[in-house]
């Protein structure tokens, strides 16, 4: 008889667990925020993912483009693109830029696409010394710098 009663017991907590994480998981859904590179929002966006539609938040990461940086006189809203090598996304951002932002280096913005297209930045992280960059733009950078070999490989060999 006792065996049956902790075996009721250890499915009771079980279950309990179980349902405490499933409720915490659907309450947080909304504040999870993911990763993506240029060219997987562009994959994404062509593929029609909603993960990527207008107004659903999520971070983007990437290089800051060189030349790509347009800083307003009157406010303080700056427009640049990101780029992974092998796509962009015009990033626009209004606030005070951090300290170790600037062409060429790693950055991690988080917000939303707007209608046209432009991701609208809440947040941008920048990389914090020369040798440290973001475990998942580097990935994507890397991802992004193959994926643009294979394609200048294809055309070398289509063209006549």
């Amino acid at each position: 008889m006792k065996k049956r009663q902790r075996l009721y017991f250890v499915i009771f907590v079980l279950l309990s667990l179980s349902g405490a994480v499933g409720l915490s998981l659907y309450a947080l859904r909304d504040n999870i925020s993911y990763f993506y590179s240029p060219r997987e929002i562009a994959q994404m966006k062509q593929a029609g993912d909603v993960r990527v539609s207008v107004g659903h938040r999520f971070r983007l990461g990437g290089l800051v483009e060189q030349g790509s940086v347009v800083k307003s006189k009157v406010d303080a809203k700056t427009s640049f693109s990101v780029t992974d090598g092998d796509a962009r996304v015009t990033v626009h951002y209004k606030g005070i830029l951090p300290d170790l932002f600037r062409e060429g280096q790693g950055v991690v913005a988080t917000g939303a696409l707007a209608d046209n297209g432009d991701f609208d930045a809440a947040e941008l992280l920048a990389k914090h010394d020369e040798n440290y960059m973001p475990p998942e733009v580097a990935k994507a950078l890397k991802q992004g710098h193959e994926d643009g070999k294979a394609r200048m490989m294809q055309q070398d060999a289509v063209a006549p």
